[in-house]
């Protein structure tokens, strides 16, 4: 089974947060469909997007699991963007999350730490 997605982001300033996400995601958006939305690939058929709809913005939770967790949260960090929560899990599984201006969280989840 093929699996496509789209998952969104309600946002307060739509300028601010395309900055923010494209610090977050290493680089700019891979389209705009309209004026009010930005949208990035972050891998084959899987995209995350922002959209202006203040009125519900803050609320969006989504956790990507990447195999490259290290080097992604390093890549990040020197993009100067800080974790809001770093987790690890008694399966060893972490988690890093970032919150966005509106308090949006985007975590990134990996395996356990290398030994």
């Amino acid at each position: 089974m093929s699996v496509d997605l789209f998952a969104g982001v309600p946002v307060g300033d739509f300028q601010e947060a395309v900055e923010w996400y494209s610090a977050l995601l290493g680089g700019p958006p891979a389209f705009f469909p309209n004026d009010v939305e930005a949208v990035w690939e972050i891998a084959p058929h899987r995209y995350l997007y922002v959209e202006h709809a203040p009125t519900k913005a803050g609320y969006a939770m989504h956790t990507l699991f990447v195999d490259d967790f290290d080097e992604r949260i390093a890549a990040i960090s020197g993009r100067g963007i800080t974790p809001a929560k770093e987790e690890t899990y008694d399966n060893g599984v972490r988690k890093t999350t970032y919150a966005d201006p509106d308090g949006n969280e985007i975590g990134f989840g990996g395996g356990p730490a290398p030994s």
